[in-house]
Order: C-alpha cells, then sequence, then structure tokens
C-alpha cells in the first residue's frame, strides 16, 4: 500500500501544477463556452497542464490498481494547498485557516478509512447503480451552476465535477484490476464520468478562481468516491458506529472549509 499512497501523493502534487496550467489557458481564451472548447487547443499553457494532468492521471490509475479507494481517492485533496500557494496572491489568516479545514477533514478521512479499508471487486450492477446515482447528483450541482454566477456556479460546477471524478475513481479500479478481462459497463462509465467531470472543470476555471475550482473537486471526489467503497462495495466491513461518526464529522469539516474558500474569494479585495 506504501507505492500507491506515494503515487497518489505525487499524482496530487502534478494536478495542482496542471490545474494552474489550465486555468491560465482558460483565462487566455477568454469567455469560455461549450462551443468554444476548441479553442484551448491552441493554447500552449492549457496543453502543457493538459499533459502534466495525464501524467498526475497515470500515476493515480497505478494507485488504485494497488490499494482500496476509500484510501487512495481522498490524497488528491493534497493538491489544494499547493493550488493555493500558485493561485492566491495574499492569503488571509482566514483564508489559511478555511484550507487547513478542507485539506486536513479529508486528510482525517483518510487516515481513519484506511485503518479498516479492504480491496473489493466492482460488480456491473454496482457499477451501474453507482453510475446513476453519481449521474443524479451531478445533474443537481449543474443545475444550481446554470442559476449561478461567478464564485457559486464555479463551486457547482467544480463539485459536480468532483462527484463525476468520484466515480471515475472508483471504475478506473476496477478496469485496471480486470486487465487483460475489459469490464464494458465500467469502461464506458469511465469515459462518459470524465469527460463531464473535465468538461465541468474548464467551465469552472471560466467562472472562479483556481483553487475554488480545485477545492470543490478534490473535496467532493474523495467523499463520493469513499461513498460507494463504504455503501456499495462494503470496503469498510469492520467500521463501526464510531469509525462511521469521525468519517462524517471529517468530512463535515472539509466541506465547511471549501465553503470559507468560496467566501472569501466573494469579498471585495
Amino acid at each position: 500500500m506504501g507505492i500507491a499512497i506515494l503515487c497518489a501523493l505525487t499524482g496530487a502534487v502534478l494536478s495542482a501544477v496542471g490545474a494552474a496550467l489550465q486555468f491560465r489557458g482558460v483565462r487566455d481564451v477568454g469567455d469560455l463556452t461549450v462551443r468554444r472548447f476548441t479553442r484551448l487547443a491552441g493554447n500552449r499553457r492549457w496543453l502543457l497542464g493538459f499533459a502534466v494532468l495525464f501524467v498526475a492521471a497515470v500515476l493515480q490509475i497505478l494507485a488504485l490498481a494497488l490499494a482500496p479507494v476509500t484510501v487512495v481517492a481522498p490524497l488528491a485533496v493534497l493538491s489544494l494547498p499547493i493550488i493555493a500557494a500558485i493561485d492566491v496572491r495574499r492569503v488571509t489568516r482566514g483564508f489559511a485557516v478555511a484550507v487547513m479545514a478542507a485539506t486536513g477533514g479529508v486528510a482525517t478521512f483518510v487516515a481513519i478509512a484506511a485503518r479498516s479499508a479492504v480491496t473489493t471487486d466492482v460488480p456491473p450492477a454496482v457499477a451501474l447503480r453507482a453510475g446513476q446515482v453519481v449521474a443524479g447528483v451531478v445533474c443537481a450541482f449543474v443545475l444550481v451552476g446554470a442559476w449561478r454566477s461567478g464564485t457559486a456556479r464555479a463551486l457547482a460546477l467544480a463539485a459536480g465535477a468532483g462527484a463525476a471524478y468520484g466515480l471515475v475513481a472508483v471504475l478506473v479500479r476496477d478496469v485496471a484490476t480486470s486487465l487483460p478481462r475489459l469490464p464494458w459497463v465500467s469502461f464506458v462509465g469511465l469515459a462518459l464520468a470524465f469527460l463531464v467531470g473535465a468538461t465541468l472543470v474548464q467551465l469552472g476555471y471560466a467562472s472562479g478562481p483556481a483553487d475554488l475550482v480545485v477545492a470543490g473537486q478534490t473535496v467532493v471526489n474523495p467523499i463520493v468516491a469513499a461513498w460507494i467503497g463504504m455503501a456499495l462495495l462494503d470496503e469498510t466491513p469492520d467500521a463501526g458506529r464510531g469509525t462511521l461518526i469521525a468519517l462524517v464529522t471529517s468530512a463535515a469539516v472539509a466541506l465547511t472549509g471549501i465553503v470559507a474558500i468560496a467566501r472569501f474569494h466573494r469579498r471585495p479585495r
């Protein structure tokens, strides 16, 4: 499991660097809509960010192939303090506390989940059910984003991307551990969820700051992935009531942190 955690941590660092590059690429393009996505292909910074994120994705796949989703997926939140250091010009005490809450909440989530998490298979019926639930969650966030603007829209789109990426984390492990046999339900669901998540992230960059978008997706991502792992895959069969309460509490702290980050960006500076 040590190699898996190392891959996940390295992937988190590269994810922050790639996100910063893509954010600047989106802002170079200007007003970004779904119809104008082709403009990104001509932006060098966005393409460099894509290459860095591709390497990060490979490392994440390796990590997911070697360890349970409940342990690996939450480590992506460590990209949040890195992107905050890159993207935010003036860090106030309140903002630093918010970032620490978001990061610390998920880090605690990882530590608790790792104690009882075990690797399990992903049956096609469970993959389909997980996809249906996540699709509903993503649609809800997209609707909120459609009715809001600015940081609220960016956060809603980022949360939708995080939910989609949470499903991706689960299905990636299923595909990676099933080779050379290809589980088609998981493979198709993986491709669709990834495309939806990537699209929502770019639209989020066009509406708000990079650190807020990264915060939204990296906090919601592990919560969704861990929920699938615990509720549908039974990766934590020995978790007692105290463990579940601790998991819910740490998730609540992380979510409070990203809400505080959003409030920071809404204040005039």
